[in-house]
């Protein structure tokens, strides 16, 4: 099962344990200013009783919480030279995108805050379905 907490800054899931350098790089990706100073506000959970999550999984246990948006590190993100994070809407997590690290401050600044909405980053990924910013 998985458990995500209730409240607090957006989930950064770690569900793919291979890649050990990978997640390293994500993670300090993370806590990078952006060229304006922002940064995302996570909760990373590395946690080893995650390891092979599905979205599914944890869209469900997101479902019920009170976070805008769930983030999550997988097979794919670990695989990728740019770390690709997974990232669904927790009210309605069949609705996600890929997100690069720089860009994912936006991201989760604004759908936390409401200033934006899920909609208009998912639009906004390339062909590959990857959001590398506006």
């Amino acid at each position: 099962m998985v458990d995500i907490p209730q409240a607090g800054d957006a989930p950064l899931i770690r569900t793919d344990f291979s890649h050990q350098a990978a997640w390293e790089r994500l993670v300090a990706a993370t806590k990078e200013p952006s060229p304006d100073g922002f940064l995302p506000c996570l909760q990373i959970i590395d946690d080893a009783r995650v390891d092979g999550a599905s979205a599914e999984q944890i869209g469900s246990a997101a479902r019920g919480t009170n976070h805008a948006v769930v983030f999550i590190a997988d097979d794919v993100t670990m695989s990728k030279e740019d770390l690709p994070v997974l990232c669904l809407k927790a009210s309605a997590p069949e609705q996600r995108f890929r997100v690069i690290p720089s860009e994912l401050w936006g991201v989760e600044n604004n759908l936390s805050l409401g200033n934006m909405g899920f909609e208009e980053f998912a639009e906004a990924t390339g062909a590959d379905g990857v959001f590398r910013g506006f």
